[in-house]
């Protein structure tokens, strides 16, 4: 765990953090909440089954611990190649070493604790409950974990492979933003075949080797009920290259006719 003595924010809009409260509420099983009747899309990976979480009754205050993630940070300073121009990500990082940072020792990027969760959600005029924290801070790393997990399948079957990449000791995660309200072209498509849509929508940049033009992926979240154990509830997540570079057409077609 790392310890922040700032109160840095982060660049996930607060929409998309009270969607993840409400999605953090329903996996508790004491909470009532309105059952999901739309299927996840058949292109979401295998769901990520969150626990229980048990609903605390006593107070205590917010936790200011955070929690090493494990994806490297691409160093800014080594990065010179600009991004995609029909990219929707901002040529600067998203996060900056002010507000996220990353792990001294690992340069792994470092989650939110309990504390800066709840006070981002407070500056934005929503209304958190403290007691929210326990539940909604896990389940988020969880499911960050997962979805990089997805990218490094990605990047292990479609770059690590070529010469020009096996030096560079892996991918790294550039920078994100975040945008609930903002569907993906796929995310459309699917709730017009009766799908349900993403709860949130990630937008992640990779960088393979510094100096490469780095690649971009989405990542569009679900929740659903695990419906043969009772009330619990999964997330799953859809997580793919953009197709705005021909690096991101060669690999979704690639996975599309088994070459990857």
């Amino acid at each position: 765990m790392a310890n922040s003595a700032e109160e840095p924010s982060c660049p996930i809009d607060p929409a998309a953090r009270a969607a993840w409260i409400e999605k953090a509420r329903q996996a508790r099983p004491q909470e009532d909440y309105h059952p999901i009747t739309q299927q996840t899309p058949p292109s979401t990976q295998t769901p990520i089954p969150i626990p229980n979480q048990p609903r605390i009754l006593k107070t205590r205050p917010l936790a200011s611990d955070r929690e090493i993630s494990s994806i490297p940070r691409a160093d800014p300073t080594l990065s010179t190649i600009t991004p995609n121009p029909s990219s929707s990500i901002p040529r600067a990082a998203a996060n900056n070493e002010q507000e996220t940072g990353s792990d001294v020792k690992s340069g792994n990027w470092i989650y939110p604790s309990e504390k800066m969760f709840f006070d981002a959600m407070k500056r934005k005029n929503y209304s958190p409950r403290a007691t929210d924290m326990s539940a909604i801070v896990p389940i988020h790393n969880a499911v960050n974990e997962k979805a990089w997990a997805e990218i490094k399948d990605w990047e292990r079957r479609f770059a690590w492979s070529r010469v020009e990449n096996q030096n560079c000791g892996g991918p790294r995660l550039h920078s994100f933003s975040g945008d609930s309200k903002k569907l993906s072209p796929r995310a459309r498509w699917n709730g017009l075949l009766g799908y349900q849509e993403p709860f949130d929508r990630h937008d992640w940049v990779v960088e393979r080797c510094p100096g490469q033009a780095r690649v971009e992926y989405v990542i569009d979240f679900y929740a659903g009920r695990d419906e043969g154990k009772g009330r619990g509830l999964n997330f799953y997540l859809d997580v793919r290259p953009k197709l705005n570079s021909w690096e991101g057409w060669k690999m979704r077609v690639g996975r599309l006719v088994g070459l990857g």
